[in-house]
């Protein structure tokens, strides 16, 4: 991306996902947009947000407006709502996405049975979200796997791994780039069909959380070379 940061627009900003990513960006000096439904309650996180900077840090502004005026004033666009919100609140905005990344958040998780996999008829919820989007936006699939908690919790180590899925790879470099600076690390997982796994990937996480009663499991890629081997 350079040396100058992108602007991010959050869409569905306000929920705790969207929210704890916003945070993470914003702390490694990113200007973020904050977007939903609500303008009032998007300025409302974004000041929440900005209050949070020391006068010592170097943390990008922070700003709340509606959806639509955040994907029109950003180059970056990150969607973060629940699944049974992901194509409507996309559809009004899609023309403010043409010739720019979307960075989908969504995983395909239909109450109550939260922790059983229920991937939908397109074959994932991104794969969705590209068929009606088209091609003028490139659509990447990343952050399904992260607990909403752990990104709120800035003084938090992420212990988890990002799988970026997309079909350009200068697209999956940009969330990988972003993925770190959140504090994560991203790896190159494929064409945007190879987010289902990520996606179910979710529910089973959720599982093994209930069962295990883990606070926010996550993945790991294994096997990669230490730094210190030559």
């Amino acid at each position: 991306m350079g040396n100058e940061k992108p602007v991010i627009a959050v869409i569905g900003g306000t929920g705790s996902q969207g929210s704890g990513l916003a945070k993470r960006w914003a702390r490694a000096g990113y200007e973020v947009i904050i977007g939903s439904r609500d303008a009032s309650r998007a300025q409302q996180a974004a000041e929440e947000i900005s209050e949070m900077a020391t006068a010592a840090s170097s943390w990008g502004t922070v700003r709340g407006t509606d959806n639509l005026s955040a994907a029109t004033e950003s180059e970056i666009a990150v969607l973060a709502v629940p699944f049974a919100n992901q194509l409507n609140t996309l559809e009004p905005i899609a023309d403010a996405l043409k010739g720019k990344i979307l960075i989908d958040v969504t995983a395909p998780l239909v109450p109550p049975k939260v922790g059983t996999v229920q991937l939908p008829e397109a074959g994932s919820a991104v794969l969705a979200a590209q068929d009606m989007l088209g091609e003028d936006v490139t659509v990447v699939a990343a952050f399904q796997n992260i607990a909403a908690q752990h990104l709120n919790d800035l003084d938090h180590e992420i212990d988890c791994d990002v799988l970026v899925c997309g079909n350009k790879k200068s697209a999956r470099e940009i969330a990988i780039e972003l993925a770190g600076a959140a504090g994560m690390t991203g790896w190159h997982a494929g064409p945007l069909a190879n987010a289902a796994a990520a996606e179910a990937m979710t529910s089973v996480l959720i599982f093994i959380n209930r069962a295990h009663k883990i606070p926010g499991s996550g993945i790991r890629i294994t096997g990669t070379p230490s730094e210190t081997e030559e």
